[in-house]
């Protein structure tokens, strides 16, 4: 029986998921459709993180009965999929490559960042092996379009797009971490303080010479562009 199931949840043929119909071809007129559906749980994910998704919660916010979802995502792991490729729409797809494949690189990457802040829950969610649908894969030929002027081979190019996008999520997450601890200033002087307890020691004077240098913008934003600038301006194009 379909269930709630975590990453090892089998899914679906991803030819079934992505280019059939999510409406039967006979019979009364659904009641749901599997866009509502997705939006609904994004939704949920949205307010309330990743783990609040279960097919019982999306159920209720749709005003369905749980076992009629079934039809729709047979398990959890299908309904990420499609989470993630219903807000991957929301990435712009046809800027026409300016032959500038570092800068068009690093455009990508912001436009992904903003997009993870926007769902905090997305670095989570494309942690482990997702179905590209259709909109991921819109996304995916600009990327592959901007990388076209390396002469790189194609396999080469999936390689890059990847890394960049596991280095997106893994800073977003990083820095929606951070932002939480922002918020709470006592463990924030905690934690500076013990760091220059440590630094003044004796015995990390790589450290004590890495903290006494002069301060760089911490900006987010500054942040993840240094980051990044370091990432793209390194790869190597033969």
């Amino acid at each position: 029986m379909p269930r709630d199931g975590g990453a090892g949840a089998p899914g679906v043929d991803p030819r079934q998921l992505w280019l059939t119909s999510d409406q039967p071809r006979r019979g009364r007129k659904p009641a749901y459709s599997r866009e509502a559906i997705t939006a609904a749980a994004v939704a949920l994910a949205d307010a309330e993180g990743l783990e609040a998704v279960t097919m019982r919660k999306v159920a209720a916010q749709v005003g369905a009965g749980v076992m009629s979802l079934y039809s729709y995502a047979p398990d959890k792991e299908t309904l990420l999929n499609l989470m993630v490729d219903h807000v991957s729409g929301e990435l712009p797809t046809t800027k026409t490559p300016t032959g500038d494949w570092r800068a068009d690189l690093k455009a990508i990457a912001h436009l992904q960042r903003a997009h993870m802040l926007r769902h905090p829950w997305l670095p989570a969610a494309l942690s482990t092996r997702r179905i590209l649908g259709p909109n991921t894969l819109a996304f995916l030929e600009r990327a592959l379009a901007a990388l076209r002027p390396t002469g790189l081979d194609g396999t080469a190019k999936l390689e890059i797009f990847a890394q960049l996008t596991a280095f997106v999520a893994g800073h977003v997450a990083h820095e929606i971490a951070q932002a939480t601890t922002a918020r709470s200033p006592d463990r924030a002087t905690a934690e500076a303080r013990y760091l220059a307890a440590v630094a003044a020691d004796g015995h990390h004077p790589e450290l004590a010479e890495a903290l006494s240098a002069p301060g760089r913008p911490l900006t987010p934003e500054a942040t993840f562009t240094r980051f990044l600038n370091r990432l793209i301006d390194g790869l190597d194009s033969d």
